[in-house]
């Protein structure tokens, strides 16, 4: 990590002496470690997926709703011992799995805590939960130590990319590395049994797969089909797809000035939209959101929880 080129923005800091783009240097640092009961019903079950969010980002769209990571650098420095063992305290509270939320930047750490709580007992899944700006070799780092890819696919244009995240390249770089991922984990695999939850609805346990989530944006509909009709040409059913309706503009922050088209939710009318294509494309195999999601609630507290 002396020139680093995790992602694709291939910065080239020496993260042992300084901070890369993703504002990290080597040290790992997390803001929170619990029990997450918001992810898609596969991934977060009755008990919870059990959540790791990683401080920093190489991505830093304008919008994003975790901006105490990606930006204000809240989070906690842990060595790989501890990092395992935190892995191992959420198997021991009951987790689903163990969710690594924007881990990419921290690969080569990670993947060495994984390996020590591996042989200190960890047997639950490991989900990879990413906003897709990485280079395939460091997806490949994770083969063999991620069950389940989590991948965001946030644009397809490159003009909204660079204009809400500085990056032209996204889609092409993004599109790579989850082919990369659903290369690694073939066709979805459940868990055999299913459990009810408090609503009497049943559920299964991803255990192997690959769900690719895409968060509508306002105004941004065209931009949303061009992506959904991509992934169908190019997986078919081989993946699940989660479309999100849960923008929240996050204003408090001051990140979304310069950027009035996104200072309100998206409409239950474009959603319909969204939603709408994907029947008509034939997509089967997709989660999508009711009402009310487009609340900061939804954001937990990035307090340490679980870390100190």
């Amino acid at each position: 990590m002396s020139g680093c080129t995790l992602c694709p923005r291939n910065c080239g800091a020496d993260r042992v002496k300084s901070k890369g783009y993703c504002g990290e240097s080597t040290a790992v640092r997390v803001a929170r470690a619990a029990l997450h009961f918001w992810e898609e019903p596969c991934i977060s079950g009755v008990s919870g997926s059990g959540t790791v969010f990683f401080t920093g980002c190489s991505l830093k769209c304008v919008f994003c709703q975790n901006y105490a990571l990606s930006d204000a650098g809240t989070g906690w420095t842990v060595s790989a011992q501890k990092l395992a063992d935190i892995f191992l305290a959420l198997q021991d509270k009951g987790a689903s799995n163990i969710n690594l939320v924007t881990p990419s930047h921290f690969v080569p750490q990670i993947a060495e805590a994984l390996e020590k709580a591996k042989g200190q007992g960890l047997l639950l899944p490991v989900v990879y939960n990413t906003g897709s700006y990485e280079n395939v070799s460091t997806v490949k780092m994770m083969e063999g130590l991620a069950d389940i890819y989590l991948p965001d696919l946030k644009f397809y244009s490159p003009d909204l990319s660079a204009r809400y995240a500085n990056a032209p390249d996204y889609f092409e770089k993004a599109s790579e590395a989850i082919a990369e991922m659903v290369r690694q984990t073939g066709p979805a695999v459940f868990a055999e049994e299913s459990i009810l939850t408090e609503d009497g609805e049943e559920i299964r346990l991803m255990k192997k797969g690959t769900v690719v989530r895409h968060m509508v944006l306002p105004g941004c509909t065209k931009d949303s089909k061009q992506i959904l009709e991509y992934l169908y040409r190019t997986y078919g059913d081989g993946i699940y797809i989660s479309i999100m309706n849960q923008y929240t503009p996050m204003l408090s922050t001051g990140q979304l000035e310069g950027f009035p088209e996104l200072e309100r939710p998206v409409t239950s009318r474009e959603y319909s939209r969204v939603v709408g294509f994907a029947l008509k494309l034939g997509i089967e195999n997709a989660f999508i959101q009711e009402g009310g999601t487009d609340k900061d609630s939804f954001i937990p507290s990035f307090n340490g929880d679980g870390v100190l």
